[in-house]
């Protein structure tokens, strides 16, 4: 994505000098954003072209002040184009930076992560999103507790990483941070995005992850039993925050929107068709493929409900992922069930509420809004899956009902 880019040269008139000549200066604008310069040159306001941000004098320092103006544009124009190229973005105070020499290459870790960071908050709401930058700042705490921990340290010098790193590293997200295994993969893909940066500035020259390779579990897609649903369903929740996070795992189960396109949902998201029923049609967050849902009683009927609650355009008032998070453990308690979490109510729709009654794979993959339909075939593996454990029951069954009859018969 292309930035708008600008450069102008004009006369700093505020700062007239006794000679009558001003400061000649230069700006640079990048999508709104704005950094001045100055050029080191002196220019008389009779013999400047504010249009052309050039000089009309003819004498010899004149036309050596364009030439210089004309070479400074072309590097700016320059450091411009390069860094979009292998950045894939740029502000105004980076090509400043790079213009006037000021800037200075990273040479540990957490400062080179830092900056990624400060870089990718700008972008947000361009071509970055914001949930994801809280991911980044996550990696980034964790990183720096690991470094503090290990090393006793408050940064870590680039040119030390190494394999040795690497494996503590990975060690401290399973062991001390406890996380999940694809959580722990997210976060070293985090860290390799900062070594590439750090190749890419020339401040390390060996790659450190040659020789890793992380020990990646395959998705399970868990989603729950009608048994369990109903179970949450009927539970008598006395906190009005948590029956309304049950509401929302239940709106989900009827719907397949993941946590975060709920939490974007709103009236401009609903149409009516022509024959009456309500449709969600909305881009969906995490891939911006538009799902189109038919809503059914229960999630209208949970749209109701909480029609009065409502303070903006958005349908839920949904808190943060840590506070569902919590919530959903209370539920857990509350119904006697084990390792639920929100997204499990996506998969369920697809498996339980879909594809169990006869729903086409084809109609599942636009509700859901995959962007191919190899995302969905996962739903169908998981019911093949149940067809074979519940086939498997009942071999047992008719084996241990039926031998005896038939052992009887031969008698």
């Amino acid at each position: 994505m292309r930035s708008t880019f600008k450069i102008l040269f004009y006369l700093n008139t505020s700062k007239m000098k006794k000679s009558g000549l001003c400061p000649v200066m230069g700006r640079i604008t990048v999508d709104g954003s704005v950094a001045q310069f100055s050029l080191k040159e002196d220019a008389h306001p009779d013999y400047w072209d504010a249009k052309k941000g050039r000089t009309t004098g003819k004498s010899r320092e004149y036309i050596a002040m364009n030439r210089k103006i004309d070479q400074t544009e072309q590097f700016i124009r320059n450091i411009y184009t390069q860094t979009v190229d292998s950045a894939g973005y740029v502000s105004a105070e980076q090509i400043k930076n790079k213009l006037t020499g000021s800037v200075r290459k990273a040479e540990n870790l957490l400062e080179l992560f830092k900056e990624h960071n400060c870089e990718y908050k700008e972008r947000i709401g361009i071509d970055r999103k914001e949930r994801t930058y809280g991911q980044y700042e996550l990696s980034y705490r964790h990183l720096s507790s690991f470094i503090l921990l290990e090393y006793g340290l408050k940064d870590y010098p680039l040119n030390r990483l190494d394999l040795s790193f690497i494996d503590k590293y990975d060690y401290y997200l399973r062991v001390n941070a406890r996380l999940r295994t694809n959580s722990l993969v997210r976060h070293i893909i985090y860290l390799k995005k900062i070594v590439n940066r750090a190749i890419n500035q020339r401040t390390i020259l060996r790659y450190p992850f040659t020789e890793y390779i992380p020990s990646k579990k395959e998705s399970k897609y868990l989603h729950i039993s009608k048994e369990t649903l109903e179970r949450i369903m009927s539970a008598q929740i006395q906190s009005k925050a948590v029956g309304f996070i049950r509401d929302m795992f239940v709106f989900s189960c009827f719907t397949g929107l993941a946590y975060a396109d709920i939490r974007q949902l709103s009236e401009k998201h609903l149409n009516k068709s022509s024959n009456g029923n309500v449709w969600i049609e909305i881009p969906r967050y995490k891939t911006d493929v538009e799902s189109n849902i038919r809503l059914l009683d229960i999630p209208l009927a949970i749209i109701e409900k909480y029609r009065q609650d409502r303070k903006d355009e958005f349908l839920f008032k949904i808190p943060y992922s840590g506070v569902v998070s919590r919530h959903m453990r209370k539920i857990e308690k509350l119904c006697g069930i084990s390792h639920l979490h929100f997204h499990m109510a996506r998969h369920t729709f697809a498996t339980l509420v879909c594809l169990t009654n006869g729903v086409s794979m084809e109609t599942i993959s636009k509700m859901m809004g995959h962007r191919t339909m190899r995302t969905t075939q996962i739903y169908a593996e998981i019911t093949n899956q149940k067809v074979g454990e519940d086939m498997k029951k009942l071999a047992g069954r008719i084996k241990k009902e039926l031998s005896t009859a038939y052992s009887s018969a031969d008698e």
